[in-house]
Order: structure tokens, then C-alpha cells, then sequence
């Protein structure tokens, strides 16, 4: 069920990164990396998001919702850093109750914050034409499909 559960988070945080990797790439230092080199994942996100064409109209509200999808993670972002601190004084303290408890509270505001993303992903994906949906889903085939085949093991 964890396995599933773990699955199931990182691709919708690839999904959700695909679609929130709108910003412009900078080119600073010798390879011209930028912005790309400090985000792993941030360049195929941006191939991605290149390969859909979208229009301006799109591209303007995909902002929106990143925006919208920004200010309403950070209260959760805010419960999740003060969960980990409260969580790393009870281990400290090697109390087991309190540890359970923050531990569980720790779930349900990753779940909160994965659902908030989600959400944001469902409102651009059904802002999508037809044909980029189905681009779109061409690709994330293509990328689970190379996933499945890195996990392989090697014979050699």
C-alpha cells in the first residue's frame, strides 16, 4: 500500500512539476544551465511544456493558477515546517506518543498539500485542447515507460 502510495505521489509531483515549470530559463556560468541545474527534472519539464505549444491565453492562465496554487500551499508549507520541528523535539525528548501523533500529522498535511497540487493540475490539464491532452499524455506514457526500464535490473 506504501508502494503504491509513494508511486502514486511522485508521479503527480512530476505531473505537477511538468505543469508548474513555467518559468524562464536563465543562462548563467560556462554550460548555460541556470535555473535548470538547480531544479533536477526542471529541464524536461520545460521540454514538456515547450512541446504543448500552448498559446498565450494558456500560458497567462497556467500563471493564474500557479499563483492561486502558491498562496494556497504556503499555509500548509507554514504547518509542515512547525510539524517537523515539533517532531524533531519529541524525538529529542524520546517520546514515543508525541511522535506517533506528529508523525500522523505529518501524513495528513502532505496528503493536503499533494491534493492542493492535484487540483492544480486537474485545472490546467482541462485547460488543455484536445490535442494537447493527448500530446501530453503521449509523453507521460513515454516518460513512465523509460522509468520502468531504469528500474530494471542489469544482466550482465
Amino acid at each position: 500500500m506504501k508502494s503504491h502510495l509513494l508511486k502514486l505521489a511522485a508521479i503527480g509531483a512530476l505531473a505537477a512539476g511538468m505543469a508548474f515549470a513555467q518559468t524562464p530559463v536563465t543562462t548563467t556560468g560556462r554550460l548555460g544551465l541556470g535555473k535548470v541545474a538547480a531544479r533536477p527534472g526542471a529541464a524536461l519539464r520545460l521540454r514538456v511544456l515547450q512541446a504543448l505549444n500552448l498559446t498565450d491565453a494558456q500560458k497567462a492562465q497556467f500563471k493564474t493558477i500557479r499563483q492561486q496554487t502558491k498562496q494556497s500551499l504556503q499555509p500548509v508549507r507554514d504547518q509542515l515546517t512547525a510539524n517537523r520541528q515539533a517532531m524533531a523535539a519529541a524525538v529529542k525528548a524520546n517520546d514515543a506518543t508525541q511522535i506517533q501523533q506528529l508523525a500522523t500529522t505529518q501524513g495528513s498535511l502532505q496528503g493536503q498539500v499533494l491534493a492542493i497540487r492535484m487540483q492544480a493540475q486537474a485545472k490546467m490539464y482541462n485547460s488543455l485542447t484536445p490535442d494537447q491532452r493527448a500530446k501530453l499524455d503521449q509523453i507521460r506514457q513515454k516518460i513512465q515507460e523509460r522509468r520502468q526500464l531504469l528500474r530494471q535490473p542489469i544482466i550482465g
